[in-house]
């Protein structure tokens, strides 16, 4: 049978012991998960967005190509020339597609960060001062 071993942290703000129990270990690690996940959707959130403003400088400097050129873009691993309406026609669906996907992690991140809001009041309630959840 295997012993548990319980441990303690001490309310620097009381001067006393708490019991860290199961239910806190399982509340911290779900914090830490999140945090890795939030830092994970903000990188990915980054580069959704550099990517929207590089489609976007795209599209305002073909606005300045003659309407006869044939301009290469990029579908799938090729280059294909294409006239320029349809080039145009593709960058905003393009630009579309990616404001969907900001918005989506967006969304994500802010359901993320609430739950780690209730779980660090939760946390910090218990511990007080002796459990650091800032990053």
């Amino acid at each position: 049978m295997a012993s548990v071993q319980r441990r303690m942290l001490s309310k620097q703000d009381e001067g006393e012991e708490v019991e860290v129990r199961k239910e806190d270990q399982e509340k911290i690690n779900r914090f830490s998960t999140l945090h890795r996940r939030v830092g994970n959707l903000e990188e990915d959130l980054k580069a959704k967005n550099k990517e929207k403003e590089d489609l976007e400088e795209i599209s305002m400097e073909l606005e300045l190509a003659d309407e006869d050129d044939k301009i290469s873009y990029k579908i799938g691993d090729s280059f294909m020339l294409l006239p320029l309406p349809k080039v145009q026609e593709l960058l905003t669906e393009a630009v579309e597609g990616v404001d969907g996907e900001v918005t989506a992690i967006e969304g994500n991140l802010d359901s993320l960060r609430e739950e780690m809001t209730t779980l660090k009041a939760a946390l910090y309630g218990r511990f007080g001062r002796s459990i650091n959840l800032e990053a």
